[in-house]
């Protein structure tokens, strides 16, 4: 079936819930399982969940309080700037969590989505949200969350071998996945193929998602989950089990890219 747009009350719901599932798992990890690389260069599995935990909390600025967000953003200028070196954003963002042991920096990660939550809940579905680029719509910068949370706990996930059953929340992922293939070419200075591909996935609770017009000449088809693994950079597309047909739907699938920031590439096959 063709998807149908989310409400942002629908979305901070399986934020939520996204949010919790991670929680349980980490939860029950061992200090030295904390500690443990992850595929994120120079991250740890803490350093995953300091990442989340900076970024909700200043989401919920950017909500609620756009002065100390912009202050924040202020503050932030010189780790972006090149010259800053290679560790600086890191080290801005995450050095005052990495201070902590894996029960406050959880306490810590608990304490900040709550004030995700409660900041969401005021957001009616016309509304813009202040960020690090341009302003977001409200459901699109809580399915950037929700996106974030899953991707950021999938790399824990592979770190320590744990699993996580999917759920019909990759939907989100989805859809956001499918809608940033112009961003995909224009963020790493590309001209956009002008061929349009057909998406068709396999939901995790059995029905079908469809996105792209049913005449594309060229397609993705296969599991839901394995499609958000590529587009979240969390997998090659030729570690999965997607059906791609065309040219430039391969090549798009090989650079995939469904969250801001610079240009990045994924695991090799």
């Amino acid at each position: 079936m063709a998807t149908t747009r989310p409400t942002a009350a629908n979305v901070r719901s399986d934020l939520i819930s996204e949010q919790t599932a991670l929680d349980e798992i980490v939860s029950e990890l061992t200090d030295e399982q904390w500690a443990m690389a992850t595929a994120s260069p120079r991250w740890s599995v803490a350093d995953q969940i300091a990442h989340l935990a900076f970024f909700d909390e200043t989401s919920a600025w950017a909500i609620t309080d756009e002065d100390r967000f912009r202050a924040s953003l202020d503050d932030l200028a010189f780790a972006f700037d090149p010259s800053a070196g290679p560790t600086a954003v890191d080290d801005a963002t995450l050095d005052s969590f990495r201070a902590m042991q894996p029960d406050k920096l959880l306490a810590a990660w608990r304490a900040n989505r709550q004030l995700l939550a409660d900041a969401a809940a005021t957001l009616a579905d016309d509304t813009r949200v202040i960020w690090y680029g341009p302003s977001m719509g409200a459901r699109s910068f809580l399915t950037a969350r929700l996106m974030e949370c899953w991707a950021h706990g999938q790399h824990v996930i592979d770190a320590v071998g744990a699993e996580r059953t999917p759920s019909d929340r990759l939907q989100h992922i989805a859809q956001l996945g499918f809608i940033t293939r112009n961003w995909t070419y224009l963020n790493r200075g590309l001209d956009v193929p002008l061929t349009t591909v057909r998406v068709e996935l396999q939901a995790p609770s059995g029905g079908k998602w469809t996105f792209g017009p049913g005449d594309a000449p060229q397609s993705v088809i296969g599991p839901a989950v394995d499609f958000c693994l590529v587009v979240t950079q969390c997998r090659h597309v030729d570690a999965t089990d997607l059906i791609v047909s065309g040219e430039d739907a391969h090549d798009w699938m090989s650079k995939s890219q469904a969250f801001a920031g610079a240009a990045t590439d994924g695991p090799t096959a």
